[in-house]
């Protein structure tokens, strides 16, 4: 069970090293395949309802939508993706240990309280402590089994002594409202169902340290990227542009991910405060990617370090990468910095 998402993932980044090389054009356009997660409302969301890729890529763009990054790193291995966003660090780092050229070319956002650990009240758990023993659901290998393996660490309680039942998002809602699970480990859009359906917050991310947290994360393969500079830098420059109007223009980004996302506004909005959202400027900053001799010790790459680290120790992947040189590329975002 361990290792088969893994090689699952294995597979999957391969056909991504492969095919993402030889993507066709149309209309003498870059044919360009942007996956993402279901992640909740997002500034991203802005960049497809306004067709920034589009515009700022000169491609042929279509997207595809996952609901965790493990789902889509299992259909990567029969489709082609240019680049997939909204991914979290573990299923990267899983990638990586396994010697594939995953590059994150932008760091999207850092959750803070748009996902955590949320349980019944009358299940009695009311701290990470009292897990022990317990059952949790979580999409294992995604950026919730570091989570949880770090939650579990602080408050000294045997990562095994805690039942994992792996399901995906959309089964933590059903399984709730049954009683199959008193508690979950999950992101927006789920985790504030939960909340909403009564559950209580017992951890949030936020609560993690900057250089360990959970990042949402856009990537592609490094050698393509190398070999696509410009569409690359249209790529972040339309995330930057979507960020920008998320700040300037609130109320249509809001109108905006509420309808990519299909609820309401005020649902929409409660889900973006749970980010501490990222500009183009910001991926050559200490506190995301940094840049030049600085990329070593910024908190998206300690975050890879840290994160390798934690699935090493509850054997999630067997040895750490030596390095994540090549796994942190804060050029593509060089000229949006101020």
């Amino acid at each position: 069970m361990k290792k088969q998402w893994f090689q699952a993932a294995t597979a999957a980044l391969l056909a991504l090293c492969y095919v993402t090389s030889g993507m066709v054009h149309a209309a003498d356009k870059q044919q360009v395949i942007i996956g993402y997660e279901d992640n909740g409302a997002d500034p991203y969301m802005v960049s497809m309802a306004e067709h920034l890729f589009e515009r700022h890529m000169n491609a042929d763009v279509q997207y595809k939508m996952f609901s965790s990054g493990p789902a889509a790193m299992s259909a990567l291995a029969s489709n082609s993706l240019t680049f997939m966003c909204g991914l979290g660090v573990p299923p990267l780092v899983a990638a990586i240990s396994q010697g594939l050229p995953m590059t994150i070319v932008y760091n999207q956002e850092r959750y803070t309280n748009a996902a955590g650990i949320v349980v019944k009240p009358e299940s009695g758990i009311d701290s990470v402590a009292a897990l022990k023993g317990k059952k949790i659901a979580i999409v294992a290998g995604s950026q919730a089994s570091f989570e949880l393996a770090t939650f579990l660490a602080q408050a000294h309680v045997p990562y095994a002594s805690v039942t994992q039942i792996n399901m995906a998002p959309p089964q933590m809602r059903t399984s709730w409202v049954t009683g199959a699970i008193d508690a979950a480990i999950v992101w927006d859009p789920v985790f504030s169902a939960l909340r909403e359906a009564g559950g209580k917050v017992i951890k949030t991310d936020g609560d993690l340290p900057r250089e360990a947290s959970s990042y949402n994360v856009c990537i592609a393969n490094a050698d393509w990227a190398k070999s696509h500079p410009e569409v690359v830098r249209g790529f972040v420059a339309a995330l930057d542009q979507g960020y920008q109007m998320t700040q300037t223009q609130r109320d249509h980004a809001l109108a905006d991910m509420a309808k990519e996302t299909g609820v309401t506004v005020p649902v929409a909005t409660s889900e973006l405060a749970g980010y501490e959202l990222f500009s183009g400027a910001d991926q050559t900053t200490p506190k995301v990617m940094g840049t030049g001799a600085g990329v070593k010790t910024s908190a998206t790459y300690q975050t890879l370090v840290n994160t390798a680290k934690v699935l090493n120790q509850i054997g999630r992947i067997d040895s750490v990468p030596a390095s994540f040189d090549n796994n942190v590329a804060p050029q593509y975002s060089q000229h949006l910095a101020h």
